[in-house]
């Protein structure tokens, strides 16, 4: 694991990530609701809002961009009640 700051961690080295993900990184990580650090994953890369490939927890606050990426993964993934998402 990488330290690139104390909010961000990541599992893959700084000179790996796309330029543009990572200052999108950044930016996240200063957001003052931020709780503990951001996790950066080995798959990340630049997305709408937020980057596709991290873990952004919150404390009293939600970001809608990082939610909607995750729900459509996880709606394209998965069957609820037997319904295909």
């Amino acid at each position: 694991m990488y330290r690139l700051s104390n909010k961000i961690l990541s599992w893959i080295p700084q000179e790996d990530i796309e330029e543009k993900a990572l200052e999108q990184i950044k930016n996240i990580s200063e957001m003052p609701f931020i709780f503990n650090h951001i996790a950066v994953m080995p798959d990340c890369h630049l997305g709408k809002g937020a980057t596709v490939g991290s873990c952004i927890p919150t404390s009293g606050a939600i970001i809608p961009a990082a939610v909607e990426e995750t729900m459509l993964l996880v709606c394209n993934s998965t069957s609820i009640a037997g319904i295909k998402m």
